[in-house]
């Protein structure tokens, strides 16, 4: 959220629409260049990041694969008829205080294992994994990252040998886990890498509708993989075992993953040779911390994010509760509420890409504060009717929209280039932890004053940070 004061260098990178310094004309001697090209089109004329792009497809339809893949593995192969009987297990919910009455929950509660694995270093190890994205060539570390995530899941078959029983569960489980949190380590090094190197291969004119590309891609990814990603690995095991050959299921993630590896290894990342330094990572992430203390849009653009990306934790929850006063859905298909959400933020991200550079930044992160602010307060009015709320969802989304890709883009435009890594390293962190105390705050606080009164009260959250960017105040 912005702070009152100027800021040379965002007013310096982003002037109000349309304008020029006095006294030039385009084409003159001493004028600025002519505008680059904008839109879908123009960005995915870069050979360069059109390889980025077709990177990241396949590494985020693998992330979305890699959960179900192991869930598929839980139900196939450790979780039995009998499991809820089962001592240890039995135990183990207790300590979480969960009741294992049927299959599902023994499913669900070994999952929550793969689902803590996967959590743990993307909260810890964000900041450091940016440190090190910006000490190593950028292109190897993503390259790298996706090549060993691929070579770890050839080893999943052997996690299906037989062998010790660790605390009531067979020892491929928890190699699984192990697995997991090395996965998830692997990511915290690709992302950072991966958004530092969007700058590189994209002309500033064009990042914005770079990045709503990659919101765009990134929700139908997550909306493909987990639609799509169960269907998938059956269809790959019955198929390939009708050829007689056995753990089908077991190809897709590596095959997904060496194609993002070998798409990014043919860019040609204009990256500046850095001399080794002698200081300490941690006071790498100190430099990091200085940006965002000297560079105001750097910092208020991290807090818009941190600050979405708490209210859509806090949806996730809240759309239980909104899904069970709707009749033809109930609380447990309340997937279809954040689905609709993700779709209305990938037709927002399409639109940002075409015409969002003409207007301002400020005028687009009130716009979309505003949006969502409207969306949560109707979304109290609309309990119980099953279309208004699918619309408000799909509102609510393309919002978001509005707020998220201009952030990251000013992030990316005022960071300088060799402290990326850190920032980015940083702004996932921050992000993650955005993610993960909502989930824990929101039904709590639904139980104790109401579903509408916390939607009001995200709302005010919402309005209150709309108002502090003064879009009337022009660029």
């Amino acid at each position: 959220m912005s702070q009152s004061g100027p800021d040379p260098q965002a007013e310096a990178r982003h002037p109000a629409p349309g304008a020029s310094p006095a006294g030039i004309h385009p084409g003159a001697p001493g004028a600025p260049p002519a505008p680059v090209e904008t839109g879908i089109g123009a960005v995915l004329a870069l050979p360069g990041f059109r390889r980025l792009w077709l990177g990241q497809i396949f590494s985020q339809l693998a992330d979305k694969f890699y959960i179900v893949l192991m869930v598929f593995l839980i139900a196939q192969y450790w979780v039995t008829d009998n499991a809820a009987t089962d001592p240890a297990l039995v135990d183990a919910a207790a300590a979480i205080r969960i009741d294992l009455e049927t299959r599902a929950q023994v499913i669900t509660l070994m999952a929550t294992g793969i689902y803590v694995a996967n959590t743990i270093p993307a909260i810890l190890l964000g900041t450091v994994a940016g440190v090190w994205a910006d000490r190593w060539p950028k292109r190897s570390v993503m390259v790298a990252s996706n090549a060993i995530r691929a070579a770890l899941l050839l080893l999943a078959p052997l996690c299906l040998l037989k062998g010790p029983v660790w605390l009531g569960l067979s020892w491929g489980y928890w190699a699984l886990v192990a697995m997991t949190f090395l996965e998830s380590v692997l990511t915290q090094f690709f992302a950072p890498a991966e958004q530092a190197a969007l700058p590189l291969l994209v002309p500033s004119g064009q990042l914005l509708a770079a990045n709503s590309l990659y919101q765009a891609t990134s929700m139908a990814a997550t909306i493909v993989g987990f639609a799509v990603g169960d269907p998938v690995l059956r269809l790959l095991q019955s198929g390939l075992a009708r050829l007689g050959i056995p753990g089908g299921e077991f190809v897709l993630l590596p095959v997904c993953y060496g194609v993002a590896a070998m798409a990014i290894m043919g860019i040609a990342l204009p990256e500046q040779v850095r001399a080794p330094r002698r200081v300490s990572v941690w006071q790498e992430i100190g430099e990091g911390l200085q940006v965002l203390q000297e560079r105001r849009s750097v910092r208020a653009a991290m807090l818009q994010l941190v600050l979405l990306y708490s209210l859509l934790a806090a949806l996730y929850v809240l759309a239980i509760s909104l899904a069970a006063t709707i009749a033809p859905l109930g609380p447990t298909r309340f997937g279809v509420l954040l689905a609709l959400s993700g779709v209305g933020l990938g037709l927002g991200a399409l639109a940002m890409a075409q015409i969002g550079e003409r207007f301002s930044r400020r005028l687009l992160a009130a716009a979309g504060l505003g949006t969502v602010a409207c969306s949560l307060v109707l979304l109290g009015q609309a309990r119980g009717h099953l279309v208004p709320t699918l619309l408000l969802c799909a509102l609510l989304g393309v919002g978001s929209s509005l707020l998220a890709i201009p952030a990251q883009t000013t992030i990316q435009e005022d960071t300088p280039e060799e402290q990326r890594g850190k920032v980015f390293g940083l702004q996932n962190n921050l992000i993650n932890i955005a993610l993960s105390l909502p989930l824990v705050l929101a039904g709590a606080m639904v139980s104790r004053y109401g579903l509408v009164p916390v939607l009001w009260g995200l709302a005010a959250l919402a309005l209150l940070a709309a108002l502090i960017e003064q879009p009337w105040r022009r660029c």
